[in-house]
């Protein structure tokens, strides 16, 4: 599976440890960056590049980090086809994927240890949308970018 992994200053080197344990595990990682934790960058940048490899299939789903994770959650959630989710903790990335089909999983790196982001993020990358009445939501949302609608 490819995973497009991104991220500002901020979150630059939770976003390094993300990327080589992903990796690791066997996963496909490309790194879109930051590549200088002292740069003077901006988190949508990263946050529109994951959310556009994401949204173009040139990635199965994302993995961003910044401060607080809620930048780059909402400048991913810009790009149609997104569904970019804050989690904290293992059960918050369990149920992004099943109920939410969320495809990018953000976090906060000032907010959140490596070892619990390691753990959410393999949580979040085995997981599978349950559909079911949740379906019937994720379709309202679609609906309201402009998506096509899953039967």
């Amino acid at each position: 599976m490819k995973i497009a992994l991104g991220s500002d200053h901020a979150g630059f080197y939770l976003k390094e440890e993300l990327g080589k344990f992903l990796s690791e595990l066997g996963y496909q990682v490309v790194n879109v960056g930051s590549f200088d934790p002292n740069s003077d960058d901006d988190y949508p940048d990263y946050a529109f590049e994951v959310g556009q490899m994401v949204a173009s299939k040139k990635a199965k789903v994302g993995v961003l980090v910044c401060g607080t994770g809620i930048g780059v959650s909402i400048a991913a959630n810009k790009v149609k086809g997104i569904r970019a989710a804050v989690c904290h903790d293992v059960s918050s990335a369990r149920l992004a994927r099943e109920h939410n089909d969320a495809n990018i999983i953000c976090f906060g790196a000032r907010l959140i240890g490596s070892q619990t982001a390691k753990d959410a993020a393999q949580e979040f990358l085995k997981m599978k949308f349950q559909r079911g009445r949740h379906l019937r939501r994720i379709n309202k949302i679609t609906a309201k970018e402009g998506g096509k609608i899953e039967p």
